[in-house]
């Protein structure tokens, strides 16, 4: 299948929220609203529109989107910026065909070359790893919820990024708002 990955731009949004929700309509670790935490992310001062990417197919139809965006980890007057990777969608009929993959490799490499230093992702733990990922904890990085200590990974973009980095991550308002759709 011929694939272009490409940043997304606003006449995308509405295609972005079908697919999102599509991806996520039967997920069993869902709420089923990513859709609506990426509208909310989209219009918030976390928002990286250069990490907003899609995939479009042959015929030209959004596939597949990925959202990294801005988060912070706190410890005590300390505190490091880094980015949320959440969520990544692929149309179910496109699943299992290495486009969540191209997306995850594709934003990570746009991070890197933006400067970012490192990425954080509550995923799943035998596939974040594949790409880099850790255990969070190895490095003192910790969740502001409770999570499984081997979902909450980290990634350094760039060598040492986190070597003097510890503290519970900030995440911005939208994830923590209510999943109700605004009016």
């Amino acid at each position: 299948m011929d694939i272009l990955i490409r940043q997304s731009m606003p006449g995308d949004f509405e295609s972005i929220r079908q697919v999102v929700a599509e991806a996520f309509k039967d997920a069993e670790m869902s709420d089923q609203n990513e859709y609506v935490l990426v509208g909310r992310l989209r219009v918030s001062d976390a928002y990286i529109p250069e990490l907003s990417i899609v995939v479009e197919d042959e015929t030209g139809q959004i596939v597949g989107h990925i959202l990294l965006t801005r988060i912070s980890i706190i410890d005590g007057a300390n505190t490091e910026e880094s980015l949320a990777l959440a969520p990544v969608s692929v149309l179910p009929s496109n699943q299992k065909q290495g486009i969540g993959s191209r997306l995850i490799r594709t934003a990570l490499a746009k991070a890197k070359e933006l400067g970012y230093r490192s990425v954080i992702v509550l995923g799943h733990p035998d596939f974040y790893p594949r790409f880099g990922f850790r255990k969070a904890s190895e490095w003192g990085i910790r969740p502001p919820f409770d999570v499984p200590d081997n979902a909450f990974m980290a990634m350094e973009l760039q060598e040492g990024a986190l070597d003097h980095v510890s503290g519970v991550v900030r995440y911005p308002d939208p994830f923590n708002e209510s999943a109700i759709e605004p009016m």
